[in-house]
């Protein structure tokens, strides 16, 4: 089996460090890429640390992976060598039920393969992610990638890119539609640059006056904070849609009493205490309460295609993969605008 450079985590309470791993040999309708960037998301984070209390060591991050086709299999029919290529936060599911056949393998029945820390289907072992020098999947989920954009901008659009696109084409968002955008990092920078190319008003709601500028540059009609009761009140009862992005507990029932009758609040965020919405919250009004997870393989294609017509990338801060622990600290403290990205010519 072929050997890659990589960094990893060996346990949950040790850093993120320099490890050799091996990739299966290609299979018939595989490709496989050299690793040209790859964004670094939260749930790296959590992954690497165990906070979900499912981590397998040792463990590979990295689910928002651009490269260059290196190999592909003697099956393979989507790529040719030399090609620019994307895999996303799967790269495996069932394929045969009802959700995998609508495109929403993200859904399986049976449990997607997670890019990293995911059970290969043939019981091979755990998937290892997009922090190495190579990588390879089945074709089916290799996303063809534009050359009109800068790669280390398309990154993140494998994660932060789909798990706004989808909730926003999904409840149809656009021209006449009024969107509250939760908060702004990651996640919730695309949500603002999305919505506004769909031709929604978009209002930043956040608890900082210092993100008025950069909300605004990135889309957002309006910004509203959150701390000011009169400002507060003039919202309420006026959005359509809220796209809710935190991942840090608060208060659902406050933001849900910012929409109007029939409207529809989405959360991506994980924060990690339970929610209490009182029925009465959802009732009167006619509301909707969901949660959305990234897009199934012909959304992202979709999205990634959108995004190149539209000139939308995330806004990016490369790092060398020697940062990355010190990249996990900064993250904690939102201290990045608004994604990190690793050039893995680094490694």
């Amino acid at each position: 089996m072929p050997a890659t450079k990589a960094y990893g985590a060996q346990t949950a309470t040790s850093p993120v460090v320099p490890l050799t791993i091996e990739r299966r040999n290609p299979k018939s309708h595989d490709v496989q890429l050299t690793i040209l960037y790859c964004g670094v998301c939260h749930s790296d984070l959590h992954t690497a640390r165990n906070e979900w209390g499912m981590t397998a060591y040792p463990c590979v991050p990295g689910h928002e992976i651009v490269g260059k086709v290196t190999a592909v299999g003697d099956h393979v029919k989507k790529f040719k060598v030399g090609d620019l290529a994307a895999i996303g936060c799967m790269v495996d599911s069932c394929r045969e039920c009802d959700n995998c056949k609508q495109g929403l393998e993200q859904y399986c029945t049976v449990g997607m393969v997670g890019t990293y820390n995911g059970m290969e289907r043939d019981g091979s072992g755990n998937t290892l992610g997009g922090y190495s020098k190579s990588i390879l999947a089945h074709e089916d989920f290799v996303l063809r990638i534009s050359d009109k954009l800068p790669l280390a901008g398309v990154a993140p659009l494998l994660c932060a890119g789909i798990t706004t696109y989808s909730p926003l084409r999904h409840w149809k968002v656009g021209v006449g539609t009024k969107v509250g955008v939760l908060g702004l990092g990651g996640l919730g920078h695309m949500g603002v640059k999305l919505a506004n190319s769909m031709g929604a008003e978009v209002t930043m709601l956040s608890h900082s006056a210092s993100k008025e500028a950069d909300s605004k540059r990135l889309g957002a009609k309006h910004f509203v904070l959150m701390s000011d009761p009169n400002k507060v009140k003039s919202i309420t009862g006026s959005f359509d849609f809220i796209l809710d992005t935190v991942s840090a507990d608060h208060d659902y029932n406050f933001y849900l009493s910012l929409l109007r009758t029939n409207g529809v609040m989405v959360c991506v965020g994980a924060p990690p205490s339970p929610a209490v919405v009182p029925a009465f919250n959802l009732i009167f009004g006619r509301k909707t309460f969901a949660g959305s997870l990234i897009g199934g393989i012909p959304e992202t294609q979709e999205m990634l295609d959108y995004c190149a017509e539209h000139n939308i990338v995330s806004d990016v801060e490369i790092i060398p993969i020697q940062d990355i622990n010190s990249a996990y600290e900064r993250m904690l403290k939102s201290d990045v605008k608004y994604r990190f990205v690793i050039d893995m010519a680094t490694l």
